[in-house]
């Protein structure tokens, strides 16, 4: 078995038949679609984490004078 076969196929060929498969292409677009999520959800989180952490602090530390 030589490094250039996967399972009695060369690698050109397995990639060919990946690249063709529809099937395929249906997990490619949903992984592109779930990093397109992810990055907002991070951004948000990121975006409103500090603000939201300065809230909280300031309504602690005017409980904590009262």
């Amino acid at each position: 078995m030589s490094l250039s076969s996967i399972g009695g196929q060369t690698v050109i060929q397995a990639i060919h038949q990946l690249w063709t498969e529809e099937s395929g292409q249906d997990v490619a677009e949903y992984a592109v679609m779930l990093a397109v999520i992810l990055v907002i959800v991070i951004g948000t989180v990121r975006l409103i984490g500090g603000s939201a952490n300065n809230v909280f602090s300031q309504v602690g530390s005017q409980m904590a004078t009262q």
